[in-house]
């Protein structure tokens, strides 16, 4: 970075929010995934104006620009791959502008926590249903940039159902809106739609309008114990066709149930092939206990042998204790973790995991799999020894079966974590050359000189 572009920026934004010392360029290398591309300066915008100004310089001058929420994402989309500028929202970007009681809506800056949202809007009756894993601490920008999805997907859906309009600023510093406040909007293009899930490619989120709804007054929990994969799979779709939909339903295999016994030694059924647990929603007694018995009969259809139902908030929290602590209790299998988030048609996961289970024997690694079955978003993750570059060979061998079998059975390669860096060179499995020409071209209409996040998604 030129001496002459440090001084614009810090003239811009003042030296405080400007930096290229060490500690702040290590500090903003990395993400989840654990990979690091140290970028050369760190800057951290006021408001949408200085956005603006940052990205028309930066296009005159071809500076590269990575746009950043909190760098929590698991493909790298976040990750300075390029070098340039890193462009941080956390420290003054992160308001909620507004809670709209009347017309259920919330605006909001993309530096706003997903979680900081949620508990907003419930305090006065309303709720938004995206819950990343990482709701915690990441950010609602970065949930569009990725599209994030959670465990309430299976009933609420995912990031985008819930966009109605983005304010963003192109490459070049203009300043555009997208989508409206409206509940029905079909003047021109859907420009939201496509900023949604490009991860930093396209334009700078910098004001998000989000679909809210009312908030249910109550939620019961279950779980089922099966034999087999395969009925544990039947049962999921099979549950959805019968009308009644679960805010979640979510399954960890033979493997993940092992592994958070070993590790916390819950009485866990640890012959069990799979185990399904599910959430129910609602306003009243009646209609969560008529889905729950719906559930029961379903999954007993399918062989089910043993069905328990929450009494209470504690027992609820003792049901999900498992599929909360499985990402962390499968190292037990493996120093290093190749964690992908494939998703397939409901109907297709009992071949998903058949196929997966011989993918497992073929490169002798440990493939243990969770997720949110309900959507059809299976967790996959294969267990290897990171200091052995064989094993470590044959597990990148294996993920790279996974994902031919995604593809194979009409799935994709990510239901939420998005492409990023580390999928990237996968994008060509899942689509033909025209279908990549044509969001490449789309990429130059957006970014010709090509300075927003380049390389993410092979673009």
């Amino acid at each position: 970075m030129l001496q002459k572009d440090i001084n614009f920026f810090k003239e811009l934004l003042g030296k405080d929010n400007v930096y290229d010392d060490k500690a702040h360029l290590i500090a903003y290398s990395y993400d989840a995934t654990k990979n690091r591309y140290e970028p050369e300066l760190v800057l951290f915008p006021r408001n949408e104006d200085d956005v603006s100004k940052i990205l028309k310089y930066c296009n005159e001058n071809k500076i590269v620009i990575t746009p950043r929420g909190a760098g929590s994402g698991f493909t790298g989309g976040s990750l300075p791959a390029n070098g340039g500028i890193m462009l941080c929202f956390e420290k003054y970007m992160n308001k909620i502008l507004e809670i709209d009681m009347q017309n259920m809506v919330a605006r909001v800056q993309p530096g706003v926590i997903n979680k900081t949202l949620q508990k907003a809007v419930e305090e006065v009756g309303l709720f938004y249903p995206p819950d990343p894993a990482s709701q915690d601490y990441s950010t609602l920008g970065g949930n569009v940039s990725e599209n994030a999805g959670g465990m309430r997907a299976a009933k609420y859906g995912i990031t985008k159902d819930y966009v109605m309009a983005l304010r963003a600023v192109l490459p070049n510093g203009d300043i555009i809106r997208a989508g409206k406040k409206t509940i029905k909007d079909v003047a021109g293009y859907n420009i939201a739609g496509i900023l949604i899930a490009s991860e930093g490619t396209l334009a700078v989120i910098t004001e998000i309008t989000l679909k809210l709804i009312a908030k249910p007054k109550m939620t019961k929990t279950a779980m089922g114990v099966f034999e087999t994969i395969e009925d544990a799979m039947n049962a999921v779709f099979k549950t959805m066709s019968t009308g009644v939909t679960p805010v979640a339903m979510e399954f960890l295999d033979n493997f993940s149930i092992r592994a958070v016994e070993e590790k916390f030694h819950k009485g866990l059924p640890k012959d069990a092939e799979a185990i399904l647990i599910c959430d129910v929603d609602g306003d009243l007694d009646i209609q969560l206990d008529n889905q729950l018995n719906t559930i029961e009969k379903v999954f007993k259809e399918n062989n089910c042998k043993e069905f328990k139902k929450a009494k209470d908030e504690a027992q609820s929290n003792d049901l999900w204790f498992a599929r909360r602590n499985a990402s962390q209790s499968i190292t037990v299998y493996g120093s290093k973790k190749l964690n992908e988030d494939i998703t397939v048609p409901r109907s297709k996961l009992p071949e998903l995991l058949n196929r997966i289970n011989g993918i497992s024997k073929k490169y002798n690694v440990k493939i243990p799999c969770f997720g949110h079955t309900g959507d059809g978003n299976v967790h996959v993750n294969v267990m290897v020894d990171g200091e052995n570059e064989e094993e470590l060979q044959r597990g990148h061998n294996a993920i790279t079966e996974v994902f031919k079998a995604a593809i194979a059975l009409e799935g994709t390669l990510s239901g939420e974590h998005g492409i990023g860096l580390s999928k990237a060179p996968f994008m060509k499995l899942a689509f033909t050359e025209e279908e990549m020409n044509l969001f490449r071209a789309i990429k130059k209409a957006f970014d010709p000189n090509n300075i927003l996040n380049p390389g993410k998604m092979n673009l």
